[in-house]
């Protein structure tokens, strides 16, 4: 005789079984949906840190990306701040107005074709109206000074602007007498000197000011 029970096949849940194990999948997939997206925020945050304070980070470029490390923006440092000298340009022969550091950091300059000058490594010095145009662009500028001769300081610059230069960087490196000190770094309006080669802070440095917006020119080449 007919039962008024359906039948079920041994071992196949129930319809209130089904769901409950439809709602631990949905569960599960929530909660591993979470940790994924905790996971992939705690990885670029990480990411981020470690390129901002770890001494080896990729020095330069800020140009490519819109302005230094952090993106654009002017910031307050590092160094010390410079009064604003002008930024005119001068014919060849002409006197520039005095500049306001040695280094300079701002000031009259020579126009294109004479500057600015080429990015990179120079083995002769180079006169304020040709640099000057180079910071303007959001360059940055490094010397050194060593009337006894620094192979050593040389060569670890040397380094530091090839590096910069590969990635896009728009860093120089020059012999300045009269400085005062054995290594300056130069920014429009800005500048860092010290008596020995300091790689984190050359790299503090550039990371922060290279196309920084206190240049008058920051995307400039």
């Amino acid at each position: 005789m007919a039962s008024g029970t359906p039948n079920r096949s041994p071992g196949r849940p129930t319809p209130s079984q089904a769901r409950a194990a439809r709602r631990v999948r949905r569960h599960r997939r929530k909660r591993l949906i979470r940790y994924g997206s905790a996971i992939a925020i705690a990885t670029v945050s990480f990411i981020f840190i470690i390129g901002l304070f770890l001494p080896g980070a990729s020095l330069g470029g800020g140009g490519q990306s819109g302005g230094g490390l952090f993106g654009g923006g002017a910031p307050d440092g590092p160094g010390e701040r410079i009064d604003e000298a002008g930024r005119g340009h001068i014919s060849v022969g002409a006197a520039p107005d005095p500049y306001t550091s040695v280094p300079a950091t701002s000031g009259q300059h020579y126009a294109s074709p004479l500057a600015p000058v080429r990015w990179g490594v120079h083995n002769d010095a180079l006169e304020p109206e040709e640099y000057v145009h180079n910071l303007e662009h959001g360059g940055i500028a490094i010397f050194y000074d060593c009337p006894d001769g620094c192979d050593l300081i040389r060569q670890q610059l040397t380094d530091l602007v090839d590096e910069a230069v590969k990635n896009g960087g728009k860093v120089l490196l020059a012999p300045h007498s009269g400085t005062g000190a054995t290594v300056s770094v130069a920014a429009w309006t800005f500048i860092d000197q010290f008596d020995f080669f300091d790689e984190d802070r050359i790299r503090a440095f550039v990371n922060s000011h290279e196309s920084s917006e206190n240049a008058p020119e920051p995307f400039a080449r």
